[in-house]
């Protein structure tokens, strides 16, 4: 795929077709009429270490996923729980699964070493696919797939010790980032340049394989920073519960780039990656389709991503933001199918400086992909092998202060897509600051998930009479939610944050049967609803211990719409647990050491009669010297169990002990 040289060019190509002349020229007009000042916008400078913060404090840290703008998290009007860095580094986590953990209001299910089922508010699977309806982004660039809207969790990496804060929204997200942000948003961002100067080498080992990290940061120029990294990961294969070997084992390494720049009102970031990795299929040796056997092979998965931005601070608090990323991945998994997938995505917001009660954001997106299918096998298959899609979208929110403690927000979203054309993703929410550090808020949304190339593209043989002939009739997934919720600070020493919510699906996919009994497609021909409740705290006991915990409850039912003989559809809820839990405790032990304990419980799963399990995670770290540490981390110290997948396919995750060093120069 060629990329144009310069920016310029690309936007050209974009707005020289007919039906984006419109959009083009208010972006052009937006641009022109753009004052330049001064001065940043008037808001609190995020900590660099949030180790020793109070829960006030902690309250007060700027988060950008609710409204697209900073804005404290005590005042978001969205369930949205933060996990910070110093989160990260206690819980000993060593990958983004294991620190997504950390968050009650995810559910993640390991089904291999590398391949994880991650969700918000249920739909962790279905008969027919993962996950795919939750939005995930890493400094901007969405990582979803639009071969199935999902995520390949094992070729998404960063080094954690840059990472900022992982902001996890439960609940719809349309109105701001687009078709597929339908039940959750995770928003990975990671620390600025100049605050990772200097060098850093971390290590870990256990019983489950081993990872080496180094990176290096400094200033560049007079008004810039740069760093750079380099991390390797090995990982062993896994054992079922009763004793037979899981195909996972693999190696992953990665090595990236970030520089950051800083002109008086103006901000200038580039970054970039690139990884190479392999791994084993979890699954028997063998397999057999109509009789022929095939061995699986390894899956390898490579990429390269450039991300740059701009941010612009305008006069009296407004602001403007441009960011271009480009994005190639290559996957070949055997022997069904190898894949190249090139995605160009170019954005601006603008938000407005207040005019009197009005605080309006608006913005573009224009995103292309170019995905080259190699179908392996003569048994499977994309048709047409090679698709191009594109996706064009406007977008304006408007938080209306109604009274010093009422602000209404009204938003939308028009974005076109290639299968379903143009769709409409408005939401409402209405916050009221009862008292200082008391707020209550409600809100309405409607958000879809357009359809991916494998619902429409799948074709089992590759060559007719078509035993699943594609999915021509698959529509766009619809989701309607109501909310209402609260998050307050009753006590300087206790913090809670609680939501219920409400959601009607409808379209959601199918598999069904032709009126001739010939051929098997793909419809959206089933509804359903699902309630439930989020809850989360925590707790300062005293100066050196804190205490938080989170629970979720989830009620599902899905069912057939007429003329669908899907009759496996409904047990889609069944990859869903109807409840979870966690307790975590951190102890800050002296000047020299420090002890967290994590209990989480994830209830059954009906479907694969996966049962419900606890799990206990420690981890006591000791400063050996300034800016040395090391820690040991026991994982699943209560015992195996399994998290996804059928009994004679699933991964025991037994108990595992790593030593980890990390050391700052």
């Amino acid at each position: 795929m060629h990329v144009p040289a310069k920016l310029g060019d690309r936007f050209h190509a974009i707005c020289r077709h007919p039906s984006r002349i419109a959009l083009c020229a208010t972006v052009m007009f937006g641009l022109l009429a753009l004052p330049a000042h001064a001065s940043l916008p008037d808001l609190p400078a995020q900590p660099e270490d949030l180790t020793s913060l109070s829960l006030e404090e902690l309250g007060n840290i700027q988060i950008t996923s609710v409204s697209k703008k900073p804005e404290r998290l005590s005042d978001a009007a969205a369930s949205v729980f933060v996990i910070t860095a110093d989160d990260i580094r206690r819980s000993g986590a060593r990958n983004l699964p294991e620190a997504l953990r950390l968050a009650p209001n995810l559910q993640v299910a390991e089904a291999s070493a590398v391949g994880y089922a991650i969700s918000a508010r249920g739909m962790n699977g279905s008969n027919n696919s993962a996950p795919n309806k939750l939005l995930v982004l890493i400094d901007g660039r969405s990582v979803y797939s639009p071969l199935f809207s999902g995520v390949f969790w094992d070729a998404q990496d960063v080094m954690l010790e840059d990472v900022e804060r992982i902001e996890v929204i439960s609940g719809p997200g349309g109105t701001l980032w687009g078709v597929n942000a339908v039940n959750g948003v995770i928003n990975i961002i990671t620390r600025s340049a100049e605050n990772t100067h200097g060098a850093l080498l971390t290590t870990a080992v256990g019983n489950g394989g081993s990872d080496l990290g180094f990176r290096y940061g400094a200033t560049l120029g007079a008004n810039g920073d740069y760093r750079v990294y380099g991390k390797h990961t090995r990982w062993l294969h896994g054992k079922t519960a009763d004793g037979a070997t899981v195909d996972d084992a693999g190696h992953r390494s990665q090595v990236g780039f970030r520089t950051d720049w800083h002109y008086a009102v103006d901000r200038f970031t580039v970054e970039g990656n690139v990884y190479d990795g392999s791994e084993q299929q979890p699954a028997p040796g063998a397999i057999a389709i109509n009789g022929v056997g095939f061995v699986l092979g390894d899956v390898s998965n490579s990429g390269v991503n450039l991300t740059a931005r701009w941010n612009r601070a305008l006069a009296e608090g407004g602001s403007l933001d441009l960011q271009a990323y480009y994005d190639h991945t290559r996957r070949t998994v055997p022997p069904t199918f190898g894949e190249r997938l090139d995605i160009l995505d170019f954005q601006l917001q603008h938000s407005l400086r207040p005019l009197g009660m009005h605080a309006l954001v608006w913005g573009v997106n224009a995103r292309q992909s170019r995905d080259r299918v190699e179908n392996l096998s003569p048994y499977f298959a994309f048709l047409p092998a090679q698709a191009r899609q594109r996706w064009t979208s406007v977008f304006a929110q408007d938080e209306m202060t109604l009274a010093n403690d009422l602000r209404l927000t009204l938003g939308a979203r028009l974005e076109r897509n290639d299968y379903t054309g143009t769709e409409f993703l408005p939401n409402a929410r209405l916050a009221w600051k009862a008292a200082p550090g008391h707020l209550f808020w409600t809100a309405v949304s409607r958000t879809v998930r357009a359809p991916s190339r494998l619902d429409r593209d799948a074709y089992i043989p590759a060559v007719p009479p078509y035993l699943l002939n594609g999915g021509d009739p698959v529509r766009s997934e619809v989701a309607k939610v109501y909310e209402l919720g609260y998050r307050g600070q009753p006590t300087p020493r206790l913090s809670w944050s609680a939501t219920v919510f409400h959601n009607d699906y409808d379209h959601l996919r199918t598999q069904e049967i032709d009126p001739s009994f010939t051929y098997l497609f793909f419809g959206s021909l089933m509804e359903g609803q699902s309630n439930g409740i989020e809850w989360w705290g925590t707790f300062q006991a005293t100066k050196s211990w804190r205490l938080s915990g989170g629970f979720t409850a989830l009620d599902e039912h899905f069912r057939l719409k007429p003329g669908s003989n899907d009759a496996a559809g409904p047990s889609a809820e069944g990859f869903d647990p109807s409840n979870t839990w966690q307790l975590r405790s951190s102890w800050t032990l002296g000047s020299d050491s420090e002890l967290a304990i994590g209990l989480r419980h994830v209830g059954a799963l009906a479907r694969d009669d996966v049962p419900a399990y606890t799990a206990v995670d420690a981890r006591l770290g000791w400063t050996l010297a300034p800016g040395a540490e090391i820690s040991l981390t026991g994982r699943n110290l209560s015992g195996g169990h399994g998290e996804y997948r059928s009994r004679d396919l699933r991964r025991e995750i037994g108990r595992s002990v790593i030593l980890a060093l990390a050391w700052a120069m």
